[in-house]
């Protein structure tokens, strides 16, 4: 007799929920919700959670939770389980981002294995590397993750690293000078919270000024360190063909996986954000002749073990299927 295997159990789908919170985000904002059904596991924007002054069309609110997204696929995979993803599923539900189905069992494949090891040691490092080169053999599977995810990661040549590192160091000044921009800073900073940049894992401030770590600790009575950062630091862009709400999903889980990819090869990551909030700094690193629109610029280079930042609850992130998350606003 044939044995027919059933969809997996709440208690599963759930502790892939968990694995998905490990997801970077903007601030660490964890902008996300989650609801179960019997099959499929749906992805939520928290519209609390979107930060207004530097993200006020929600791309990068998206792009959070693209990688998200990826990471909750990839714990379903670890699980056994293939799936089958449909954004905006619904025009109705406006906060509804994508609808994760199981679609049946599927071996689990060894860069599924190696990608969900790296889950709980991919964390944001703003800390100086080493000068040591990223080996070309690295970079290109960086940048094979990015295109299985439908995206493209260049890396920047050394005029293009130098003129995107001053463009970013233009768009941090332009940005802390914005009304609201340093309440929002403070609302996502410090404390003992659940969410947001703890003082501890602010980093230092580069001695060179030219890596442009964002300054979380601008309001901390606190002097913040200084060091000199690497001075030739590797420089990566993503980018997608379209720049729309599924683009910016689309990015975030390509995001994701480019940055897993690093940390399964002991490399440190630094997303870079501030050049993509400005939208004429924006507008300089997209290709309009290849038709590419720029997401995010990442640094990447081997540095020192950073800690993890806090994360919240399941009982925070994850809903019961009573619950109404389609209110009005943060549609596609």
């Amino acid at each position: 007799m044939a044995t027919t295997i059933g969809p997996p159990s709440r208690k599963v789908l759930a502790d892939c929920v968990r694995s998905a919170t490990a997801a970077p985000s903007l601030h660490n904002s964890q902008p996300w919700l989650f609801r179960v059904e019997r099959a499929s596991v749906e992805v939520y924007t928290d519209p609390r959670r979107r930060l207004e002054v530097i993200d006020p069309d929600g791309r990068e609110q998206l792009i959070s939770i693209g990688a998200a997204l990826f990471t909750l696929r990839l714990a379903i995979e670890q699980a056994g389980y293939e799936t089958r993803v449909t954004l905006f599923p619904a025009a109705e539900a406006s906060h509804l981002v994508a609808r994760a189905t199981i679609t049946g069992t599927a071996p689990v494949t060894a860069a599924t294995e190696a990608l969900s090891a790296a889950i709980p040691h991919r964390h944001t490092n703003r800390w100086p590397f080493a000068h040591t080169p990223v080996p070309q053999q690295a970079l290109e599977q960086m940048r094979d993750a990015a295109r299985r995810e439908g995206a493209v990661l260049t890396v920047a040549s050394a005029p293009a690293r130098d003129r995107i590192l001053a463009l970013a160091m233009s768009a941090d000044r332009w940005l802390r000078a914005r009304p609201g921009y340093r309440d929002e800073i403070a609302r996502w900073t410090g404390g003992v919270r659940h969410d947001g940049v703890p003082l501890w894992a602010v980093g230092p401030w580069d001695a060179l000024e030219t890596v442009p770590i964002r300054d979380f600790a601008e309001l901390s009575e606190l002097p913040r360190p200084t060091e000199k950062f690497e001075p030739y630091p590797t420089i990566l862009i993503l980018a997608t063909e379209g720049d729309g709400h599924c683009d910016w999903v689309r990015a975030g889980q390509a995001l994701q996986r480019v940055l897993l990819t690093a940390t399964w090869q002991n490399l440190a990551t630094t997303p870079i954000s501030q050049p993509v909030e400005v939208p004429a700094v924006r507008q300089v690193l997209t290709d309009p002749d290849g038709g590419l629109s720029a997401q995010m610029v990442l640094r990447v280079g081997y540095g020192r073990v950073a800690p993890s930042t806090p994360r919240r609850p399941l009982t925070d992130v994850l809903r019961s299927a009573e619950d109404k998350l389609c209110g009005p606003g943060g549609g596609r």
